[in-house]
């Protein structure tokens, strides 16, 4: 297979994962356990440790939960884990809505820190949604094409157009997948909730990572 066609092969399936991992969103949510071999190979090109991996999809489970029993339809908020770090996105009808969602949050075991970007904003139709996902797609598909970093190592979440950027990533890596998403036609904003570490560092989980293979 020429160079250009084993490019091509990886951005269609890339596309094609990140719009399956859209579909909970727009369809209702399903145990991630059921993705069966295809998690087993995620977490082998992951950086965080397999238990990191799947406690953070603990983490969102519960905590779309809680939030769900605490405060019913009057919020929509996205709960994306990535080595226990939280990030909250978004809409809630007031301040104090959002300082409750945040509260929840908080109770839910085994969470390092919260990033809360919740907006004081009315309820996203699915068509917004649907916007969106096109987006974090896009986004994707072009770190593909750029080569310049590991696409597998950035999670992007979209929200009302702002993308937001997670992972565990060295410096130049971080500052690559910025440029390339601030770059994504769609995107109005980029927010870097990123977990730094050094070059070894990252030498050193890609080792691991390899070797578990």
């Amino acid at each position: 297979m020429s160079k250009q066609g084993a490019s091509g092969s990886r951005r269609t399936l890339l596309l094609g994962l990140t719009a399956a991992a859209t579909l909970p969103a727009l369809q209702g949510c399903f145990p991630l356990v059921a993705g069966g071999v295809g998690v087993g190979a995620a977490m082998a090109a992951d950086r965080r440790t397999s238990g990191a991996y799947v406690e953070d999809e603990g983490i969102e489970w519960r905590a779309a939960s809680a939030i769900r029993d605490r405060m019913g339809d009057a919020v929509h908020v996205n709960v994306t884990a990535f080595n226990r770090n939280v990030l909250l996105t978004g809409e809630a009808p007031s301040e104090a809505h959002r300082a409750e969602i945040e509260r929840v949050m908080s109770r839910v075991p085994n969470v390092r820190g919260i990033t809360n970007e919740v907006q004081i904003a009315g309820i996203s139709s699915l068509t917004s949604r649907s916007d969106d996902s096109v987006v974090t797609s896009k986004v994707k598909a072009r770190f593909v094409d750029a080569a310049t970093f590991g696409a597998h190592l950035v999670k992007v979440v979209t929200e009302a157009g702002t993308v937001f950027l997670l992972g565990l990533v060295t410096r130049r890596e971080a500052d690559a997948a910025t440029e390339v998403a601030r770059r994504t036609s769609g995107v109005r904003k980029v927010v870097r909730v990123f977990e730094y570490i050094t070059d070894d560092e990252a030498r050193r989980l890609e080792g691991r990572s390899t070797s578990a293979q």
